[in-house]
C-alpha cells in the first residue's frame, strides 16, 4: 500500500485557547485543521480521537471528512463525558467540515 500524504494545517484562534496551552513549546495555540480523508478507513477514527485528545480546554479542531461523521462525534462526545461543542461548518455531499470545541476537561 503506498504511503498516503495527510494534510494538518493550523489557524489562529482565540486568547481563550491560548491560555490552555501547557506544553512550554512557545509557540501561540491556533485551531487545528485535520483532514482525514487520506487517512485509511481502519485507522481513521483513532487516529481522530487521538489527536482530539490533545487539544485543551476552550481549543478548536476543524475536521474535513468525506461525509458527515455521525459515530464519530458521538464516539467523541463520549470521550470528551459531553464537553464537546460540535459546528457543521461546511456540509457538501463529499465534504463536510466540523468545527470541534473542547468545553471543559473530561472526568471520568
Amino acid at each position: 500500500m503506498p504511503a498516503e500524504n495527510v494534510e494538518i494545517e493550523s489557524r489562529p484562534t482565540s486568547p481563550a485557547a491560548a491560555e490552555g496551552h501547557v506544553c512550554g513549546c512557545q509557540h501561540e495555540e491556533s485551531e487545528v485543521v485535520l483532514d482525514v480523508r487520506a487517512i485509511p478507513h481502519a485507522v481513521r477514527h483513532a487516529a481522530v480521537r487521538g489527536a482530539f485528545g490533545a487539544i485543551p480546554v476552550g481549543g478548536t479542531m476543524v475536521l474535513i471528512a468525506p461525509h458527515r461523521p455521525m459515530p464519530l462525534l458521538a464516539e467523541l462526545t463520549a470521550d470528551a463525558h459531553g464537553a464537546l461543542a460540535v459546528e457543521f461548518v461546511v456540509e457538501e455531499p463529499t465534504e463536510c467540515h466540523v468545527r470541534l470545541t473542547r468545553t471543559a476537561s473530561a472526568v471520568g
